[in-house]
């Protein structure tokens, strides 16, 4: 592990300003676009995946699908945004194109696939259900990106909560559980992740609430519940996917990341931290304020 760190430690030294530069400065639709290419080659590693586990998927048109609901998701916070300015004439000539009307597309299209398809028929259940999981486990929660970012003023700044949050966890996990680390979590789905690391990693995020709390302007209460949320869902996500990989025999999604493996291995807490952090803003602080 240690021969990994320095090559860890440069590749975070470089995407870590370009993600921070993307948010802080880009509009939604470049941070949709970005999400987009991230979460397509995070479900193409999670494709390979289920491959060594003997599921295929349906690569492109789950691909199509995710670049569709990146969009939607873009789409539906331009929405929200001029509805929160009072244009509601606007909104409502607008074309209402939900997540609802894309999945069952893409259920449409897995039909169609299945019925033209020259796979053998045994084939066609596994097919279907690791394209499903794909969409469901990977680009659904990590399209909440957008969503965050979409949001009126705020939305840059919640964003970068959100990445920091799951930044300082995740660091504070490593270097607690490598020093400190005794009681395993889940020996079977990820050994090196300790209770441990696991509170570390909850100090951090409620460290780093505190500081955007003062940024940001969000009552104390309702930042720290969000890192409280965020750590824990993000801590889960590391799990779930690790499971998918050792269920597989592989230690690494990939190795487009020199230090890190692939890009699902970096987006793993992200995907689920993400939406826990969307959901508690738009249901509680949203309809409170």
């Amino acid at each position: 592990m240690m021969s990994r760190t320095p090559a860890r430690v440069l590749t975070a030294a470089i995407l870590i300003p370009l993600a921070v530069a993307t948010v802080w400065y880009g509009p939604n639709w470049l941070v949709a676009a970005v999400a987009a290419i991230v979460g397509v080659v995070a479900l193409l590693e999670f494709f390979a995946i289920g491959e060594r586990a003997g599921l295929r998927g349906n690569e492109f048109w789950t691909s199509f699908t995710a670049s569709a609901i990146f969009a939607q998701q873009w789409y539906a916070a331009r929405l929200a945004s001029v509805a929160r300015l009072g244009d509601l004439l606007y909104e409502a000539r607008q074309p209402r194109i939900t997540l609802d009307l894309i999945l069952f597309g893409f259920l449409l299209g897995l039909a169609v696939i299945a019925f033209v398809s020259r796979r053998p028929l045994s084939e066609i259940f596994s097919s279907v259900s690791i394209s499903a999981a794909g969409i469901i486990c990977v680009v659904l929660p990590f399209s909440a990106v957008v969503r965050i970012h979409g949001l009126d003023v705020i939305g840059p700044q919640l964003l970068l909560f959100t990445l920091v949050l799951v930044w300082v966890g995740d660091t504070s996990a490593f270097f607690a559980g490598r020093a400190f680390g005794r009681w395993k979590m889940s020996p079977q789905l990820s050994p090196n992740k300790t209770w441990e690391g696991a509170g570390a990693n909850l100090l951090g995020s409620l460290l780093v609430g505190a500081v955007f709390g003062y940024w940001t302007k969000i009552p104390p209460a309702h930042i720290l519940a969000m890192s409280v949320f965020g750590s824990i869902a993000g801590q889960v996500g590391d799990i779930f996917e690790s499971s998918f990989k050792r269920s597989a025999g592989v230690k690494d999604s990939g190795a487009i990341l020199p230090g890190h493996g692939g890009m699902l291995d970096r987006i793993d807490a992200l995907i689920f931290a993400a939406p826990a952090v969307w959901y508690y803003f738009e249901w509680v602080v949203l309809k409170k304020y």
